[in-house]
């Protein structure tokens, strides 16, 4: 028991409560890892060395898999130390820190998934402005104001949770550091609290699916006017692997945050938490590899020669 949160350590869940449990979540989780750190990184090195993906969809493309690399580690190795270690004790500085990238980075990922729907708009309904309307420096303004704004956003809500008191306990129901577990074990009023952290959330969260929805509906009634079978393929087939990543995405965020409070529960809550966490980073380069002819072409011509070469 403590009084004030700055001399304080926070106890982490571990995966399981058996050895044996413990080391498959482990495998479990450092497979993802590297799964999402080595997909993530070829993609970006694909549309740097690929004069064809110089163009503001990849570029946005690169900025998500970014987002996904820092934002999967900002979790999993915490949770791959717990896991083996018999400390499972983080300090407030460490928390705070992995609070702040983890909810930045979750809300950057929301404005940059929407910005994304908007260049398939401009793309799509508005080809022969398009250069115009997606210029180098558009496509920078947009990407800078996705992670400034949601990088102020997030240091404001991890500032204002640490000035709580937490003195019902030292124990964290939860892998890692999110807002909730927080409000559960201050001792002092948290409602407005509360309040705050789900107006934020829900104004980030709906706007940004507001504004893919919107340019979808575009989308759609664009691509219902073409003639052709084959150009309605072509353009619909330039969205697909958006529309995965964005339906994955808001479905995960969509049953943590609208879900009825009778079928709320904590364990439910840290699954779906690592869902989004862990497992929706790995998929998204896959998602967009896979469905991807010019990605694919160019890891199987460039960056296998190049790897046959240095041997």
């Amino acid at each position: 028991m403590f009084n004030q949160s700055s001399s304080s350590r926070f106890i982490l869940l571990s995966l399981s409560s058996g050895p044996y449990l413990d080391v498959f979540g482990f495998l479990a989780f450092l497979a993802m890892y590297l799964i999402t750190l080595i997909a993530n990184i070829i993609l970006i090195i694909v549309v740097r060395i690929n004069p064809k993906l110089q163009t503001p969809m990849y570029f946005f493309l690169t900025n998500l898999s970014i987002i996904d690399i820092c934002f999967s580690t900002t979790v999993v190795p915490k949770i791959l130390q717990n896991t083996l270690s018999k400390d499972r004790s983080i300090s407030l500085l460490e928390c705070a820190v992995q609070m702040h990238f983890h909810l930045a980075l979750g809300s950057t990922e929301c404005f940059i998934l929407a910005v994304m729907a908007y260049d398939r708009f401009a793309a799509i309904c508005k080809p022969l402005h398009y250069n115009t309307i997606m210029s180098k420096k558009m496509c920078f303004c947009m990407a800078a104001a996705s992670w400034t704004s949601s990088f102020i956003n997030s240091i404001i809500h991890v500032i204002y949770t640490f000035q709580m008191p937490f003195c019902r306990s030292h124990h964290v129901n939860h892998f890692f550091c999110e807002i909730p577990p927080f409000l559960q074990i201050s001792c002092s009023d948290t409602w407005l609290h509360e309040v705050a952290t789900y107006i934020s959330a829900g104004i980030i969260a709906s706007l940004s699916f507001f504004l893919t929805l919107i340019s979808y509906i575009h989308i759609v009634s664009t691509i219902l006017k073409i003639s052709s079978t084959d150009g309605r393929y072509k353009a619909l087939s330039t969205c697909a692997s958006h529309i995965i990543v964005v339906t994955v995405y808001y479905g995960t965020i969509m049953l943590l945050f609208l879900r009825p409070r009778s079928r709320s529960s904590p364990d439910i809550d840290k699954s779906i938490s690592v869902l989004y966490s862990a497992v929706t980073p790995m998929l998204n380069p896959i998602i967009y590899s896979v469905r991807n002819k010019d990605v694919k072409r160019t890891i199987m011509k460039k960056l296998f020669k190049e790897v046959l070469k240095s041997k």
